[in-house]
């Protein structure tokens, strides 16, 4: 008995000490209002929300989407907002060791490394259903496009498309080995999130 209660709370002990070092992660739900996420910073408590609950809430999480330039405010570039790195997933895996390592072609984000904040595997291509689709709204180095590619700056869950990434880093689109921006969505609302590969998911680091 008293080895079982140890065993349990070493386990305990090692998932507590994964959390505590959790800077990145792919959101498990998502708004389940398609696209329309709030805004940047509905997305932002999202993320926060999410980490929270797995027992990282103490670190402040960003998502990483970009927001084209509207009502007189100037466009937001994803790679701007998640601080500077390094980043590890919920198994305590390093994804990237720093903004430009994030975006070039050594990072370490993939389907197995890509995970949840539960660290969970996310539906890839191949799998029922298909959910490798990650809302971006980004170019490939992490900027936001001059015309848009965010669902009306993820407020929208009708008119529009949303950039997204491939988690899996497969599958179709201009660029189907890419993480963030391998093609637009069909639209922004859920169900056409979930038609074109998708589920509204999208990426959440911590900036400390």
């Amino acid at each position: 008995m008293k080895t079982t209660i140890l065993l349990l709370l070493t386990g305990l002990s090692l998932l507590a000490q994964d959390a505590s070092r959790m800077t990145f992660f792919i959101t498990s739900a998502g708004s389940g209002d398609g696209a329309n996420l709030g805004g940047l910073a509905g997305a932002d408590a999202h993320c926060q929300r999410l980490a929270a609950a797995a027992g990282a809430g103490s670190k402040t999480w960003r998502a990483y989407l970009s927001a084209s330039a509207a009502d007189g405010k100037p466009a937001v570039n994803a790679r701007d907002r998640i601080g500077k790195g390094p980043w590890f997933n919920a198994k305590g895996e390093q994804v990237a060791a720093n903004v430009d390592d994030l975006h070039s072609d050594s990072n370490k984000l993939g389907k197995q490394t890509s995970l949840t904040e539960k660290g969970a595997v996310v539906n890839g291509r191949g799998d029922t259903p298909n959910q490798h689709d990650i809302l971006t709204g980004s170019k490939a180095d992490g900027t936001a496009f001059p015309d848009g590619h965010t669902c009306n700056n993820w407020t929208s869950n009708g008119e529009g498309s949303a950039e997204v990434g491939h988690h899996d880093r497969q599958g179709g689109g201009p660029a189907p080995t890419s993480w963030n921006s391998s093609h637009p969505s069909r639209g922004c609302s859920q169900p056409n999130l979930v038609a074109t590969g998708g589920n509204g998911y999208f990426y959440c680091f911590a900036t400390n």
